[in-house]
């Protein structure tokens, strides 16, 4: 889908905004870091020497010493790797300010595609706040959709996608008027707990409301293990599911939730909705359906037929974005007039907030993300 989105920037280009949207800079200092590193090799290599020509003899040290010889070269080895990120490290920094000059009335469509697999380990209640910050990005309605795959064919998390699509007419109003972040309802209302400014009290106070009950909802269904018969009748979408359907062997499902062509498709304040779509593929027992692979294939094979946007971002249905600009931060990497054919892949770090403090291996990345943070760095 890159080409057109390469043809529409090099038609798009008037000229006006001068300058790239991306710019790359190299680290300072560096020249005192390799002279640094270089002192560690050889002191390395030493230990290295110096264990090979001083083996001991048959006896009890032996073993014990050709143990840490082996050790020590595989750390020695770890740390030779870890110098390919360390060695010259830059800073990339986007002009979204530049994007929207030249190109705002031309920008992509763009597919957004949220994957999940499994309604216990992957709660429904948690899979719809990860949908509805991709809804509430900031980027104009027509041009975003997104799809959710369920790869586990479970009516728990069509009927979230259901209720989700109904908040959505209030949270992305509020995200937009209040520019809230992070736009995930979960994580918002997670870390406030009084609204910004007393002059939309009365209004926040209402969403967060209708937040909790939808969350009630989905959640007293999810323990349940079912969906009341009243709600099963307000939507017709329940009818693909009946009881021989199981994780491992439906039907292939699409529901069309929210269609940005329907008028009827708005927000409470009149102004049109993201596209969203609940797909679940067809699985049997006896074919293998290939994980996350299989699944990203059938979204590109049914989103195609329905928006077929030129970007594609893959998000991880527990991860939400901590940025709501974070989709025009990807974009001037595609659409720079001078380097952007060069980049077919943007990447964004993961910082994860449910790490146990015991963690000694880093897993949530906070160093990596306060730097990107302040230095605004895309990798």
């Amino acid at each position: 889908r890159g080409e057109a989105s390469r043809k529409m920037r090099v038609e798009g280009s008037d000229g006006h905004g001068d300058g790239p949207l991306f710019e790359t800079t190299v680290a300072k200092g560096r020249t005192a870091y390799k002279l640094f590193a270089g002192s560690v090799l050889v002191g390395v290599c030493l230990i290295w020497v110096y264990r090979a020509t001083h083996i001991p003899g048959k006896g009890e040290g032996r073993w014990a010493w050709l143990g840490l010889l082996a050790a020590e070269i595989w750390f020695g080895f770890y740390w030779v790797l870890t110098q390919s990120v360390r060695w010259n490290p830059v800073y990339r920094r986007t002009f979204k300010d530049r994007l929207s000059h030249r190109y705002e009335k031309d920008l992509p469509g763009v597919d957004v595609f949220v994957c999940t697999a499994d309604p216990t380990i992957e709660p429904p209640a948690l899979v719809v706040s990860t949908v509805l910050s991709a809804m509430a990005y900031d980027y104009p309605a027509e041009k975003l959709s997104v799809y959710l795959s369920d790869d586990a064919g479970s009516e728990l998390t069509f009927y979230a996608m259901l209720e989700a699509s109904g908040f959505a007419r209030v949270w992305i109003p509020l995200c937009k008027k209040l520019e809230l972040e992070p736009r995930s309802p979960a994580a918002y209302f997670r870390q406030t707990s009084a609204p910004p400014t007393d002059s939309i009290a009365d209004e926040w106070w209402a969403v967060q409301k209708l937040y909790k009950e939808m969350e009630n909802k989905i959640d007293v269904a999810s323990k349940l293990g079912r969906i009341p018969e009243d709600i099963q009748k307000e939507h017709k979408g329940f009818l693909e599911w009946n009881s021989e359907t199981t994780s491992r062997n439906h039907p292939p499902i699409v529901q069309m939730l929210i269609d940005v062509r329907d008028p009827n498709s708005l927000d409470n304040e009149g102004n049109a909705l993201p596209t969203l779509v609940y797909m679940a593929r067809e699985k049997k027992p006896d074919r293998h359906h290939n994980f996350k692979a299989g699944a990203m294939n059938s979204l590109i094979r049914v989103s195609s037929e329905i928006s077929n946007g030129q970007i594609i971002l893959n998000v991880d249905c527990d991860m939400y974005s901590n940025n709501s600009k974070s989709m025009r931060d990807a974009l001037c990497f595609f659409m720079d007039e001078k380097n952007g054919n060069e980049i077919a892949y943007v990447q964004f770090p993961q910082m994860f907030n449910n790490i146990s403090k015991n963690d000694i291996y880093g897993n949530s990345l906070k160093l990596i993300c306060e730097v990107c943070n302040k230095k605004r760095i895309m990798t």
